[in-house]
């Protein structure tokens, strides 16, 4: 092969065979092909995309470049869910152990965060000693025996995917479609699973705003999901204003031990609840959606979903203590109010500029050698629709320092948009097939 052909083929909107595909990603892998070969690639896929024969050869060639995780010998279904990202989104802490109570089998892996979208591995890791680096030994048995582990991606599994996304994420080409299913559904092919939810997001804090182009993500993952033998259910969601009330990872922690305990923000509960009746539904637990939904609200009520999660976090050697008891956790060093400047109604909330704020502040990381500060991030005092008068706390920011907190809170004033008239808050739920 001669790279700058297989380039220029992309380049000119041709369509790519499969071999092609093989021995050029498989040529980066080996190194035989540099990075700047790969990025002017990236980029001629990002403008001229590819079709579902192409997206199918990449997600196997990626699958198959390096190791896969047999679970056959598990005699249960697999289900696992995936995010394709947003700010406040813990809906992963919950759903695992939920699912898992209601009696499936939940391999996740999961990733950091990276951006203005957090990520549930720095959610579990602000668990003091929680283990989410788990050998591919470790993961197959705490799956065999409790039927739930929740890990990143060893440098074994999928290697191809951790050196084109480190790319993307500098190269400006995250937001392709065809390389966003190629990244997803590798990962979650080699996790040995069954079944897939996926829950796709839409607006302002989502990675592709735009509701045509999040149907389109949608669609093309299950498509090609399918063709690998996956049961795949999508839902659209919605990411115009951040999920639950907790934007930060030990904040967001305590929020989803909240939502096990029974309680916790309507709208974290409503999607949570959602995509993990679909898990239960795929699993065939329950035959219908509602059957699923009752067996899920018993199961929280009766307190096991709360219970798997203290053995999850015992199981990966996480502080339980500290899970039961979160006021002993560390405070961060300056805690304070964004006050609403008007009386009136939350018209708008720009959850990106939350996001890349919690950010700034720690909570998320711009490179994967970023540290994080898990105590710092924002509790959101009011949502889109909700009723607010002037000095009425909008967010409530923590933040390592009073400076840092200053900065945060200038930029949060900016996020919400406030007007005389009361507005719809906008569906949670989009559409599911």
């Amino acid at each position: 092969m001669i790279p700058a052909d297989f380039i220029e083929k992309k380049k000119m909107g041709q369509e790519h065979t499969a071999e092609e595909i093989k021995e050029f990603i498989g040529g980066y892998v080996s190194g035989e092909i540099p990075d700047y070969q790969m990025a002017a690639w990236l980029m001629a896929v990002n403008f001229q995309g590819m079709t579902d024969r192409e997206t199918i050869a990449l997600v196997d060639v990626m699958l198959h470049s390096g190791e896969t995780i047999d679970l056959s010998h598990i005699d249960a279904y697999k289900v696992d869910k995936h995010s394709t990202g947003g700010v406040g989104d813990k809906v992963s802490l919950i759903l695992a152990p939920l699912a898992n109570a209601a009696g499936c089998v939940v391999p996740m892996i999961s990733g950091h965060s990276l951006g203005h979208s957090g990520g549930t591995l720095d959610k579990l890791e602000s668990i003091p000693n929680f283990n989410v680096m788990l050998s591919k030994a470790e993961f197959i048995r705490l799956v065999k025996k409790y039927g739930l582990a929740m890990g990143g991606q060893t440098k074994e599994v999928v290697p191809a995917d951790r050196k084109m996304y480190a790319l993307r994420d500098v190269t400006a080409t995250v937001k392709s479609i065809p390389l966003i299913c190629g990244s997803i559904l590798s990962k979650k092919i080699a996790e040995g699973i069954d079944g897939l939810v996926l829950d796709v997001k839409t607006g302002n804090g989502a990675f592709l705003p735009e509701y045509n182009q999040s149907q389109k993500l949608a669609r093309r993952l299950k498509n090609v999901g399918q063709h690998f033998g996956l049961n795949v259910k999508a839902v659209i969601t919605d990411m115009n204003q951040p999920l639950g009330n907790a934007v930060g990872n030990w904040l967001e922690v305590v929020e989803s031990i909240e939502v096990l305990k029974g309680g916790g923000p309507a709208d974290l509960i409503e999607v949570t609840m959602h995509l993990t009746a679909w898990m239960v539904v795929l699993s065939g637990l329950e035959k219908s959606f509602d059957k699923a939904w009752t067996r899920l609200e018993k199961t929280i009520a009766s307190g096991a979903a709360w219970e798997k999660f203290l053995m999850m976090v015992e199981n990966q050697g996480g502080d339980v203590d500290m899970v039961t008891h979160p006021k002993k956790y560390l405070k961060a060093g300056y805690i304070a109010p964004v006050e609403a400047p008007e009386d009136g109604y939350v018209e708008a909330i720009d959850s990106y500029t939350i996001g890349m704020s919690a950010l700034e502040l720690g909570a998320g990381r711009r490179s994967l050698k970023d540290k994080i500060k898990p105590e710092v991030g924002f509790i959101i005092a009011k949502k889109i629709g909700d009723k607010v008068a002037k000095g009425e706390p909008l967010v409530q920011v923590h933040a390592p320092n009073k400076e840092a907190g200053e900065t945060a809170r200038a930029q949060l004033l900016k996020a919400f948009r406030i007007s005389g008239h009361k507005v719809a808050a906008p569906p949670l739920i989009y559409e599911t097939f």
